[in-house]
């Protein structure tokens, strides 16, 4: 929590919903000084504002201004913008936060068969507040905002991709079935999403056409659309026509409507990741001046680049408001929940993923890309990976990640660069 002084400390909850902001106000010994309701508009937000203030000049005992809110998908980022940068408020120090609803509602089970209304939530909240209990950062403003939106966006970017592969599976095995089901030597192309596969699969309409195609065409072909990138052509047409003849037939109706559709998935992907390098431009772009330390120091490890490193600083913010990498590692929701009653101890422990979910997806991709170049990641993954027999690759990349996470708060508290010797096991910050 902030090094403030409680006793001086005016603490606001807002209940944040698409069209009202219902408002409860207390000092630290639950004095009531605001309880209110506004509209979740610019006029709501200016006549909040001007109570706030009328309210701290009214008690000139009070000299700071905590104000929570519940993370609300996009309703609370306005009010939240907005209070955090008024100028009528600043010279009281405001701080705004953006809580995690699950953390409140824990909270709220202390209050025994208490109603659940937008009043006594704002109440539950601004308690919160005044009980010490918030860990996460204050709101940062509109530069972050602005990074945020990008690597979030891009996020949904990857995530439209995996659902658009998910989806046209079916339709790949109706028209290819065997194709869609070969794996390792057996599978013609290294990646049956990409521009040679997505050709062979849109171009010819049915595995029959593949059969009845010369070797001589079905070369050429290959070796066009690949660019020449694959090295053993003739090894790869063989497996193609294998695969072909091994394939269920279909009625000939049938192939053109699935043609269509899959060129219409293959075309959705191929769009979206035209749309992720534009969105990485971007974000390139935007996190250039913004903490250029934190910048340098991630991308001096081997595999972070400037996205993944804008991601990670993105929902990060200051690496101070944690106490320890464990804290940072709660917040991503990188924890495993303990399942323990006397003798039994659980071998199965579920990852909790109650955190922060935008910053565990890219300390993920980012421990992922990690472990390619620096043998201590790589030899970790290897290990993790072989001491169970399921679930193997997410297990061990769970873990991974974890570990990169002490590397992060070590490397962004002692604000050094990387350079390939281990850090300490833990290191904390001194808090209040």
């Amino acid at each position: 929590m902030l090094k403030i002084n409680f006793m001086s400390t005016l603490f606001v909850g807002i209940d944040v919903s698409s069209k009202s902001n219902v408002v409860y106000a207390m000092d630290f010994y639950k004095n009531k000084y605001i309880q209110s309701s506004f509209s979740n508009n610019q006029p709501g937000a200016d006549e909040l504002s001007v109570l706030i203030k009328d309210c701290m000049v009214a008690h000139p005992d009070l000299n700071t201004i905590v104000i929570a809110m519940e993370s609300t998908s996009v309703y609370s980022i306005h009010i939240a913008n907005h209070i955090s940068t008024c100028e009528m408020l600043l010279p009281f120090k405001p701080y705004v936060f953006c809580l995690n609803p699950k953390m409140t509602a824990n909270y709220r089970k202390a209050f025994i068969a208490m109603a659940k209304t937008d009043p006594l939530d704002a109440f539950i909240i601004a308690d919160f507040a005044r009980a010490g209990l918030i860990e996460t950062e204050p709101w940062r403003g509109s530069q972050f905002l602005a990074l945020k939106r990008l690597t979030r966006h891009r996020l949904h970017l990857t995530e439209c991709i995996t659902r658009e592969k998910t989806y046209m599976v079916s339709n790949l095995y109706l028209k290819f079935s065997e194709l869609q089901l070969l794996g390792g030597e057996n599978q013609p192309f290294s990646n049956i999403y990409g521009a040679t596969s997505s050709a062979i699969l849109t171009e010819y309409l049915s595995p029959q056409e593949i059969i009845d195609a010369s070797e001589e065409d079905l070369l050429t072909f290959i070796a066009e659309k690949s660019r020449n990138r694959i090295t053993d052509i003739s090894k790869t047409t063989e497996l193609l026509k294998k695969a072909a003849r091994d394939s269920y037939r279909l009625d000939k109706c049938l192939y053109e409507p699935l043609n269509i559709s899959l060129a219409s998935s293959f075309n959705c992907i191929d769009t979206f990741k035209k749309e992720i390098k534009a969105i990485d431009d971007a974000i390139e772009k935007t996190i250039k001046g913004m903490n250029p330390n934190a910048l340098t120091i991630l991308k001096s490890i081997d595999g972070i680049g400037p996205v993944f490193a804008a991601g990670i600083i993105a929902e990060i913010g200051d690496i101070n408001a944690f106490h320890s990498s464990d804290a940072l590692a709660k917040y991503a929701g990188l924890t495993w929940s303990k399942n323990q009653s006397g003798d039994f101890d659980a071998e199965d422990t579920n990852m909790k993923k109650a955190g922060n979910a935008y910053l565990r997806y890219y300390l993920g991709e980012a421990a992922n890309s990690v472990r390619r170049h620096v043998p201590e990641y790589r030899d970790y993954y290897a290990k993790k990976y072989s001491e169970v027999p399921k679930h193997q690759h997410k297990r061990a990349l769970a873990l991974t990640s974890r570990k990169f996470v002490r590397l992060v708060f070590g490397l962004l508290v002692k604000n050094q660069l990387y350079t390939g010797e281990k850090l300490d096991t833990e290191f904390h910050i001194e808090s209040n």
